[in-house]
């Protein structure tokens, strides 16, 4: 089975998907294999349920008949089927990458263009080589307008997802602290995220720059197109502005706040009003898009409980982050409580960067600290320094959190948002 064969049935599809419980009537099914587990054994399940194809890298499943394709790799097909469609889209991709923020910033600029145009973007934190062709592979007629997140944690990754999504305008967040081990320090953080910018400057594509961001301003310099925003002498200026605690901005006298806390969203939210202007919406449509993005994916999220505020921030931290949470928590009225736990992939910085994090947060001179995590709990000479949240869940039982506000920030791997019913 080649691409160009193969292409027809995908456009009469549904959806792709990759998880055998995840089929549906028209669904193309992507069969994958591992170690320990065969998908390609669920391809005849796959089609009496309804699916117009699968995908198999197994011969012993092929059944050309009721469509069960062999081809030698699952995962190249499904990338290679990607560009081809891809090939055949003339619609603006918008490419998104950074340490961090990078889910917000896609989530904020999708609600902002969705006022006016048909936006298909990356669902969730599908952003890597399987997320990517995914994603492509979901925007169909009708759509208007692309928007793909694109992770990495090792070098010359972007460089293959942007020949993949093959964007015509793309945006670093920024250049943090993320993933130091697969990136080689921080150094390779900036070679490897800006492997976006070398792709747009190869085919003269445009780029959107933060010109308050240092490295951003540097890496752009008398590369045109371009759209900045941040200094006063960008193509769009915003003053920041914050209510309770939440943060907005104030764009020719329109005031727009988000319910995201933490001034490190105002580079996001900047980011977004800038494309919704740059592709000619009204003020008005894009303050109601801000307006109304509500985040529910424990990132900058203030959730009420009782009489207790909290601050969940649970689904990625690096050192970087860390402390602009922590600095962004330090202003909240009352008494306080932070909850912090291991930052993941920091490799041979790991043990550094804990202490430096653990010293900046007694330094803010919060009323009560916890750290949950190995990594934390090697540096932190405490008795509120647990192994995992499993022993935390069994402390908080019997020793109730009475702080009025409490912040909770950790990778994703330390699960901390299981906590969140014993506070």
């Amino acid at each position: 089975m080649n691409i160009s064969e193969f292409y027809p049935i995908f456009l009469q599809s549904k959806n792709v998907v990759i998880d055998s419980r995840k089929v549906e009537k028209e669904s193309i099914f992507f069969a994958f294999s591992g170690e320990s587990y065969n998908a390609a054994e669920k391809a005849t399940d796959a089609i009496n349920m309804g699916a117009s194809a699968v995908i198999v890298e197994d011969e012993k499943y092929v059944d050309p008949p009721n469509n069960i394709f062999y081809v030698p790799s699952t995962l190249t097909f499904l990338q290679h089927l990607a560009i081809f469609h891809r090939d055949q889209l003339d619609i603006p991709f918008i490419g998104l990458t950074g340490s961090n923020g990078k889910t917000t910033t896609k989530e904020l600029i999708s609600s902002v263009l969705a006022e006016k145009f048909n936006v298909q973007y990356t669902f969730g934190n599908l952003n890597n080589h399987i997320g990517v062709p995914l994603t492509i592979l979901s925007v169909r007629k009708g759509h208007e307008i692309a928007v793909i997140e694109m992770g990495a944690n090792h070098q010359k990754e972007i460089e293959y997802l942007c020949a993949i999504a093959k964007p015509n305008l793309g945006y670093i967040t920024n250049f943090g602290k993320a993933h130091l081990e697969g990136f080689g320090g921080f150094e390779g953080v900036i070679k490897g995220k800006s492997e976006l910018y070398d792709y747009l400057k190869q085919h003269r594509q445009t780029i959107l720059v933060n010109e308050n961001d240092k490295i951003q301003y540097e890496k752009t310099d008398n590369y045109s197109p371009k759209i900045t925003f941040g200094a006063p002498g960008s193509d769009y200026f915003f003053e920041p502005i914050y209510k309770d605690h939440f943060v907005g901005i104030n764009y020719q006298g329109t005031e727009m706040f988000s319910n995201l806390t933490g001034n490190y969203n105002y580079d996001n939210l900047s980011a977004a009003v800038t494309l919704g202007l740059h592709f000619g919406l009204d003020i008005s449509q894009i303050k109601k898009a801000i307006e109304n993005y509500i985040p529910s994916n424990m990132r900058s999220q203030i959730q009420k409980k009782g009489n207790k505020t909290l601050v969940l921030d649970t689904y990625n931290a690096n050192p970087s982050s860390m402390q602009v949470s922590l600095e962004n928590f330090k202003t909240f009225e009352g008494s306080k409580l932070i909850i912090i736990g291991d930052m993941l992939e920091l490799g041979e910085e790991s043990l550094k960067e804990h202490q430096s994090i653990l010293e900046f947060a007694k330094a803010c001179g919060f009323d009560e600290m916890i750290t949950v995590g190995p990594n934390f709990k090697s540096v932190c000479n405490s008795d509120r320094a647990f192994e995992n949240t499993t022993q935390l869940i069994e402390w908080l039982k019997s020793n109730p959190v009475r702080k009025e506000n409490v912040l909770l920030k950790a990778s994703r791997g330390i699960a901390l948002e299981k906590i969140i019913d014993y506070i």
